[in-house]
């Protein structure tokens, strides 16, 4: 497989507003990205990395893909909403990767509550948020795993799937990070400039367009208790409502290990 290197002069072209330094390798895009963010970096800073070494996703989970197989990248932001609200950046961001593909032509591209996109049903990017505090005061850096290329026999679990797979070609690369870091920084200007009414359209969109709500789910909580119920809904702070035998349940992604569907495999 041939997977070309990225276009750095067409990056530096097509989006003139976004400072994008690529790596050959990294062991993690958020890690370099915040130790930029500490040193000062602007919002607009992105780090991309043709090979991450060691990708880190929720709760630390960790993942490797070939070089240039996918996109892994991550953005620093440096938010003026209130901290409360910060827990929709990762919800907004996978919401936006999930419109960018279905752009692309890409038409089943749904996101998974809380940070994974998937397409018909199967997972082709997560999204990973990190709040790094800075003398400036607190960034966030916004980490995106997307596959791309990648082969049957190079994802990890069958519940997984690439651009690659589901279209039968690779889509050029560079092209679509600049589609996406355009769509992500328009999102997140558009949500912070809105103020309530802009929220309540995030949420609004955000539920329509998640593949988690209607459901029948099976929560997996850290105290190892499993809550299992119909997913009704998303809440204003961007917390899923699950429907069980007891009544409704709001959890947070911090309050989570997993949420499955209540009929799938442990890979889902």
């Amino acid at each position: 497989m041939r997977r070309p290197s990225l276009d750095a002069d067409a990056l530096a072209r097509l989006a003139p507003d976004l400072d994008v330094e690529v790596l050959g390798t990294a062991p993690s895009t958020n890690a370099v990205a915040a130790e930029q963010a500490r040193a000062g970096a602007p919002e607009g800073r992105v780090v991309v990395a043709e090979h991450q070494t060691a990708g880190r996703g929720r709760l630390d989970r960790s993942w490797e893909a070939p070089p240039r197989s996918s996109l892994t990248f991550s953005l620093v932001l440096r938010p003026t909403v209130p901290a409360a609200s910060w827990p929709w950046l990762p919800l907004l961001t996978g919401h936006t990767v999930a419109k960018v593909l279905r752009g692309a032509g890409f038409a089943g591209a749904a996101v998974k509550w809380p940070n994974d996109v998937l397409v018909e049903d199967r997972k082709v990017a997560g999204i990973l948020v990190e709040r790094v505090d800075t003398p400036s005061g607190p960034a966030a850096v916004v980490g995106v795993g997307l596959n791309v290329s990648q082969a049957q026999d190079e994802i990890p679990v069958p519940t997984a799937t690439s651009l690659a797979l589901e279209s039968g070609a690779e889509p050029d690369r560079t092209t679509l990070l600049v589609a996406l870091l355009s769509g992500i920084r328009e999102a997140v200007d558009a949500w912070q400039a809105g103020g309530p009414e802009a929220s309540a359209h995030l949420r609004s969109s955000y539920t329509a367009a998640c593949a988690t709500v209607g459901r029948d789910v099976r929560v997996e909580l850290p105290s190892g208790e499993t809550l299992v119920g119909r997913a009704t809904g998303i809440d204003a702070s961007g917390r899923l409502v699950v429907a069980g035998p007891g009544g409704e349940t709001v959890v947070g992604a911090g309050d989570v290990v997993h949420v499955r569907s209540a009929t799938s495999g442990p890979d889902q």
